[in-house]
């Protein structure tokens, strides 16, 4: 009953709108999500980190359109198979059919056969953050966590059958990167066939037993407990699900890493080897957030808003208690952001409790209030939520204390995870 009541207090669709942070703009059936301007602070924090560590583990990244030929779905199998799920763009009698995009895998393969690869070239690391739009049903729609339109941090690696185990183990670590800088646990799933009835899955059986034991033997070698569940592979290649623990020790979908046979054979994927031939791509899918609206309602459930001092919309606000110390305030403004950090005045005629208040109840890191003591010694006295009065101190003292409760995480080793 604890848990049901402490999990009530952290639901994201109420927590969300109070630190206002996004809306479904009175349209809730929509499942279409309205970002605030304090959530959107919070998104593109996570956003810049994303690209950031990409960067430095060796991705390149790109950026594909929100609309495509429905040729392009045609060759990917989805236009048979997804339509369903689809939303299509009329162009008008006789013209060509588009689609909104469910997905960014197609796109990516446009990229990857922009010219000719050599094996020179590969392991080639796309990833995006690229938003879809699929249509689900009203009744399955959830807050942050099951909507029509959203952003997907994909990625695709593609590799020869050498490099496979290698880029399986890094991208693992990846996955496990991020999970551990916002403190979730984890558990790993290895997703398999079905051995007893192979009908219905892309690829040959010899191709996926050589595929499932290099995704085993990488989680092996780097000493990761999983467990195996024979039928849970979709029909186009094994997966690695990672499901995030968040701090009621819920488990969610987190992380996937997807093997595929279906589009490399479809699009004709090839890379001309060693030898002068061409031969067959590998493909791995990967998406280490799962969907940037998912993951964001994760944080705040597993947070309960009180989000690392980086990603918080507003890292301090500085409270003069009366007009007299406004310009003292002002000053002390300018020099936090001069520090780069994210701060606002609360200059109102409220009572300065009522404002402390206030800040605690959007969850504001850290209070700066300023009064006779502080305009006369330049100094400022320092609240952090949760914790309440620190004493006043100089300045500079604080400015630091400050930037180093939001200080982004480091960053993977350049090259990528565990090279």
């Amino acid at each position: 009953l604890e848990l049901l009541e402490e999990a009530r207090r952290r639901d994201h669709r109420k927590l969300g709108p109070e630190l206002g942070l996004f809306t479904s703009g009175g349209c809730g059936g929509s499942g279409l999500i309205y970002w605030l301007p304090a959530g959107t602070v919070l998104k593109e924090e996570l956003e810049s980190h994303w690209k950031r560590a990409h960067r430095a583990s060796g991705y390149q990244l790109v950026a594909t359109p929100h609309i495509a030929p429905a040729e392009l779905w045609k060759t990917s199998g989805h236009y048979e198979y997804y339509r369903d799920n689809m939303y299509f763009v009329p162009m008008g009698e006789g013209a060509d059919e588009y689609v909104l995009k469910p997905m960014n895998c197609p796109g990516h393969i446009v990229v990857f056969n922009e010219h000719k690869r050599s094996y020179r070239d590969l392991p080639l690391r796309l990833a995006e953050l690229g938003t879809v739009y699929r249509f689900e049903k009203s009744g399955v729609l959830h807050g942050l966590m099951r909507v029509r339109g959203f952003t997907v941090d994909d990625g695709h690696i593609f590799c020869t059958p050498d490099q496979i185990i290698t880029e399986i183990k890094k991208v693992v670590r990846f996955a496990l990167y991020f999970l551990r800088i916002f403190d979730f646990g984890y558990e790993i799933e290895l997703a398999l066939r079905d051995a007893g009835n192979p009908d219905g899955y892309a690829g040959e059986a010899g191709q996926w037993e050589k595929v499932e034991a290099s995704l085993a033997e990488a989680l092996d070698e780097m000493g990761e407990s999983y467990t195996c569940a024979e039928g849970e592979a979709v029909f186009y290649g094994p997966k690695i699900d990672i499901k995030l623990r968040d701090a009621l020790g819920r488990t969610w979908q987190g992380p996937t890493i997807q093997f595929d046979f279906n589009l490399p054979d479809r699009f004709d994927l090839s890379y001309v080897g060693p030898d002068g031939e061409d031969h067959r791509v590998l493909m791995v899918h990967r998406a280490l957030f799962g969907s940037v609206e998912r993951f964001v309602g994760n944080l705040i459930e597993h947070f309960a808003g009180n989000f690392p001092g980086w990603l918080c919309p507003v890292q301090v606000v500085i409270l003069p208690i009366a007009r007299d110390h406004h310009s003292h305030a002002v000053e002390v403004q300018r020099r936090l952001g001069n520090a780069g950090l994210r701060v606002e005045m609360d200059d109102r005629s409220e009572t300065i409790g009522y404002r402390i208040r206030e800040a605690e109840s959007l969850k504001v890191p850290f209070m700066l209030v300023i009064g006779d003591r502080e305009v006369e010694g330049g100094l400022v006295a320092v609240r952090r939520h949760g914790e309440g009065d620190l004493g006043s101190r100089p300045l500079e003292e604080a400015i630091e204390m400050i930037r180093d409760a939001c200080r982004y995480p480091e960053l993977p080793a350049i090259g990528g995870i565990g090279s």
